[in-house]
């Protein structure tokens, strides 16, 4: 039997840390004469309490060690019951979404995909849009932490291959999580702050800034307007776009940076092959558009790659008249946001580091066809890659185009036209925010899904935040087995 007390009380102490953070908006609406600042208060209550209530019912499994069935409940704990208590805000106050709503709308900012079922941003009260913000930014260093700690632990999608890296690599600098956790942290914040800075000094408003800022270096999404950043033309989609790429690289690149080792990154396969697949979707797409409409170059340019680096980074925001453009564009937005960015950031899809292992397993395979004893194996960055890292590379890979699959079918069966169904699986499995479709078009939002369709996207955020693998496998009998 699994021992569910050190998984309960992390997630109790991270619940008494959601509720602390309540506090911020609640200041700031009360402050405005709102009353939906007292909402927040007795949002902050209850989570608090319920967290207490775990920490203190379990404090006598504090010192214990996570085994590996205890890493797999831990982070799908974090991803299914922290978003219910990061919705309550958004039920009991303003903008009143009824609980299912609610909890998608944070299951997507905690997940950090962006996706939202709220319209008329801008009439929100100022903590309710923080608020949004801060569950983007706490999502995406969550997901820093359990990328570089848990997954590869967890052997999901051929991780493991990042075991070694990421801690062998530190060496004796770093040989503790909580090293890595504190430095990840600095890295992270300072990363913030740095885009908030810029956002702010390139003219927007404050709110505008700080929420930006934290949906940005976490590729979460969710910003104050309606109209996203076509709000910030110019320069903010050229700032923009240079975060959303900052926040999805590799974070144990940045933490090695910071110890004085900047060679690693810029030698990263993953991270050069991530910003020339990139500069690949960037530039097609352009050429495609001012050759089709005969429009000017920046302009189109500038869309395009603040567009496209949303996707890819599976971000979420959106500017311009660019989600209309259709044909070849729609092409490439849904290669490249099924491809994802660097594994170890926040952003999520397949992952640049897999479809590389994938393609190289490929060329593998048919270079056997015409030499079938050939002894050839499979390197990725100097490295030798294990068969059993290869296997469990397939079998993520193999269900998640199953997964998008059977999920837009089920979909369409709830009345969604195909379109909307296959790009609404699209940008919940991952964690893009991105919608395209006849129901998306009249608002920009989801609001006009059904609920059976709001279900089925809230369950794919949260496969594709956890790497599928990571709540399949606990539906087998012999994970609960010793």
């Amino acid at each position: 039997m699994v021992d569910l007390r050190p998984v309960a009380y992390v997630i109790g102490r991270i619940l008494i840390v959601l509720a602390i953070l309540m506090l911020a908006p609640a200041i700031i609406d009360w402050r405005a004469g709102l009353a939906n600042g007292y909402d927040f208060l007795a949002c902050a209550a209850l989570t608090g309490v319920v967290g207490a209530a775990l920490t203190l019912s379990t404090g006598n499994a504090l010192g214990q060690a996570l085994d590996t069935r205890q890493a797999y409940l831990l982070t799908a704990g974090i991803w299914f019951l922290v978003p219910f208590f990061g919705a309550l805000p958004f039920w009991i106050g303003a903008p009143g979404l009824s609980l299912q709503y609610a909890y998608f709308e944070a299951v997507s900012g905690i997940t950090t995909t962006g996706a939202t079922v709220i319209y008329g941003l801008e009439e929100l009260p100022a903590g309710m849009n923080l608020w949004r913000g801060m569950l983007n930014w706490l999502g995406g260093l969550g997901i820093a932490f359990i990328a570089m700690i848990f997954l590869p632990l967890m052997r999901i999608g051929g991780m493991q291959f990042f075991r070694t890296e990421g801690f062998d690599t530190f060496g004796k600098a770093l040989p503790r999580a909580t090293d890595i956790a504190r430095q990840l942290l600095f890295v992270y914040s300072a990363l913030t702050l740095a885009c908030i800075a810029t956002y702010a000094g390139i003219g927007m408003s404050t709110l505008d800034a700080v929420v930006g800022g934290f949906a940005t270096i976490a590729t979460g999404g969710f910003f104050p307007a309606d109209v996203s950043f076509s709000k910030y033309p110019g320069a903010g989609e050229y700032f923009g776009a240079l975060f959303m790429i900052l926040g999805s690289l590799p974070y144990i690149r940045y933490v090695q940076l910071v110890n004085g080792s900047a060679t690693p990154l810029w030698q990263d396969a993953q991270v050069r092959a991530y910003l020339r697949w990139l500069a690949y979707a960037v530039l097609s797409v352009t050429i495609w558009r001012v050759w089709t409409t005969g429009d000017p170059v920046e302009p189109v340019f500038r869309e395009a790659l603040f567009n496209l680096v949303s996707i890819m980074s599976s971000t979420g925001f959106f500017s311009g008249s660019f989600p209309v453009w259709g044909g070849f564009m729609l092409v490439v937005a849904f290669v490249i946001g099924v491809v994802g960015a660097c594994s170890g950031s926040s952003a999520a899809g397949l992952s640049v580091f897999r479809v590389q292992l994938v393609l190289s397993v490929l060329k593998r395979e048919v270079r056997r066809i015409g030499n079938p004893s050939a002894v050839d194996p499979i390197r990725y960055d100097g490295r030798s890659v294990e068969e059993d890292v290869l296997n469990a590379l397939i079998l993520f890979v193999s269900s998640y185009i199953l997964i998008l699959g059977v999920m837009s079918v089920a979909m369409t069966l709830l009345g969604v036209d195909t379109v909307s169904a296959m790009f609404a699986v699209w940008t919940s499995l991952g964690n893009i925010g991105y919608g395209f479709g006849p129901l998306v078009e009249r608002t920009g939002t989801f609001i006009d899904f059904p609920p059976g369709a709001i279900a089925i996207m809230t369950l794919c955020m949260i496969l594709g935040r956890l790497g599928l693998l990571a709540i399949l496998v606990m539906v087998l009998p012999s994970f609960w087995r010793r």
